[in-house]
């Protein structure tokens, strides 16, 4: 039996052999850490230049887009005109008067403006990111003491209020209920 003690020693560790010491797994820890570290600094590097290159896209792009869309916004607005006028004409010809032409045309625009403003006013809403300011002053990052908040529609308690909050609550209680609930 005292034989068998040195092969059940030898059987749990595959066969490597005697486990390393201290400080040689002191130094294999030491260059792991290291060789971590010089991946993340590789990637953290690499990630800064995806980063950068995609701004510089991004912004190239933006110069672009504008350039064209002011384009778009001069063709399109040239081409309106041109409509109007053709639309005009076909009035003139239809026997409306040149006033009556022009305030069907100018109605036309007028309706096509407004519907466009709304549109803008509706996406500028969305704009104000209201969900994220909202659970950012819940957190406590980003108080903005109650302005532009949309959820409070009342105003800011007086010193009184919360005396006044129990006898309140209980009046709204419908008669014969119980004050805990349930």
């Amino acid at each position: 039996m005292a034989g068998d003690a040195p092969q059940d020693a030898g059987a749990g560790d595959g066969g490597r052999g005697p486990a390393p010491g201290l400080d040689e797994s002191l130094a294999a820890i030491n260059a792991a850490r290291r060789e971590a570290l010089d991946a993340s600094r590789g990637t953290l590097r690499a990630l800064r230049r995806l980063a950068s290159a995609d701004f510089a896209l991004a912004r190239s792009a933006f110069g672009r887009a504008l350039a064209w869309a002011g384009a778009a916004t001069v063709f399109g607005a040239s081409a309106w005109l041109f409509v109007t006028g053709t639309l005009i004409a076909l009035m003139q010809r239809m026997g409306l008067s040149w006033l009556q032409s022009l305030a069907v045309a100018a109605l036309m625009s007028l309706v096509a403006a407004g519907f466009a403003a709304w549109r803008v006013s509706r996406y500028f809403d969305l704009m104000g990111m209201h969900a994220t300011r909202r659970q950012l002053s819940r957190l406590g990052l980003f108080d903005e003491d109650g302005a532009g908040d949309d959820d409070d529609d009342e105003p800011p308690p007086g010193p009184g209020a919360d005396a006044a909050r129990p006898a309140a609550a209980a009046a709204a209680r419908p008669t014969g209920a119980a004050p805990g609930g349930g």
